[in-house]
């Protein structure tokens, strides 16, 4: 099978079920973002964190896949195979955020982003996350996407701050203070 299609030459794409569609529509530029984050979670990766963020950072590259399928296939399409974002999984980036709260001094001051490179990293992969719920959000203002999108990539965002919080920690870097 060939990479290219050449179907996509004039601009437009198609989401399951065979709608096509611009290739700069909102809901293409959501999915596109997911992408994005997907392969920024990536670089984080290639950096070696400790055994257990790693698995924690795979399961989120996995659900990226899941919630871009999601987003491409309207609701109310029935397409064999595909799955969408849920509660449950939710809960369980809930869960990891409360186990590594359990872990780190409390928050008094805001932090500024960096430390080491993995961490830096990782506060650079929760930008790109924050920007994909924002497009998601326009993205649910102009078609039915269900509630769950948004919440996961909220609920993301935090989880990518309390990584890199959890690998500066397990580094021995030191958080800087922002200083207004």
């Amino acid at each position: 099978m060939k990479i290219y299609t050449k179907k996509g030459d004039k601009g437009k794409t198609s989401l399951f079920g065979g709608e096509r569609v611009p290739k700069d529509s909102v809901r293409i530029e959501a999915y596109g973002t997911l992408d994005e984050l997907n392969s920024t979670i990536g670089l984080c990766r290639s950096m070696n964190p400790v055994r257990e963020v790693d698995r924690i950072l795979e399961g989120v590259q996995n659900d990226l896949f899941t919630l871009g399928a999601d987003l491409a296939s309207p609701i109310g399409l029935e397409k064999k195979g595909i799955k969408r974002i849920q509660n449950s999984d939710v809960s369980r980036l809930e869960k990891q955020i409360d186990k590594i709260e359990e872990i780190l001094e409390p928050l008094q001051h805001f932090i500024l982003p960096g430390g080491s490179r993995t961490a830096a990293m990782l506060h650079f992969a929760r930008t790109v996350c924050r920007r994909a719920e924002r497009t998601v959000v326009r993205l649910e203002k102009e078609v039915d996407i269900g509630k769950h999108p948004v919440i996961y990539l909220n609920r993301l965002s935090d989880l990518l701050f309390m990584l890199a919080r959890w690998v500066n920690s397990l580094s021995g870097t030191s958080e800087r203070q922002w200083n207004p």
